[in-house]
């Protein structure tokens, strides 16, 4: 129930705080075991701020935040980012945060422009992180569809793992399928 609040004030905190900006994107995604809900805004041309939370119950119970300045660049045929991502895990397991580095990128299919294929990929080290948190990782896989040119619908293949003082080896806080809706403004 905590943990319930917790997210929900993170969420609530993420939405607020993209006052300052005009919100590029909102994100939702659900799995079988997790949510994640995401939100980006553009500070700049090129330069997005963005954040999200997950709240997964794989084989623990684990709370991964995240705020990343991203550089990005969106044309008809393709969609990157590459940029920086401080990454804050609350789990059963082991709590922490560290900076990391990734980014995204996707490609529309030229007879089907509805349609893009990519995924994203975030890691952080050990060389930057805080508390319990040895290093993490995060990646993905997606299929997109434009219902409309603000509506995306996806489905896609997420692993987020995470490696802590104390423990053996990494462990995975969440894999499987998910599907989600993106709104873009």
């Amino acid at each position: 129930m905590m943990r319930s609040r917790q997210t929900l004030l993170a969420c609530l905190v993420l939405i607020a705080s993209f006052g300052a900006v005009q919100a590029a994107s909102l994100d939702l995604n659900l799995g079988s075991d997790a949510v994640q809900f995401e939100a980006a805004g553009e500070l700049v041309k090129g330069i997005q701020l963005g954040g999200g939370v997950t709240n997964s119950d794989y084989r623990e119970d684990a709370t991964v935040y995240h705020a990343q300045l991203m550089g990005s660049q969106h044309t008809s045929r393709r969609e990157l980012g590459v940029g920086a991502r401080w990454t804050q895990y609350d789990t059963d397991i082991g709590d922490g945060g560290g900076l990391g580095l990734g980014g995204y990128g996707y490609v529309y299919l030229p007879n089907m422009p509805a349609v893009s294929l990519g995924g994203y990929g975030y890691y952080t080290p050990d060389a930057m992180t805080t508390s319990e948190l040895e290093e993490g990782y995060e990646v993905g896989l997606r299929a997109r569809y434009a219902f409309t040119p603000n509506v995306d619908g996806y489905l896609g293949l997420r692993q987020l793992d995470a490696d802590f003082d104390e423990e053996r080896g990494s462990r995975t806080l969440d894999r499987g399928a998910q599907a989600g809706v993106r709104l873009r403004f």
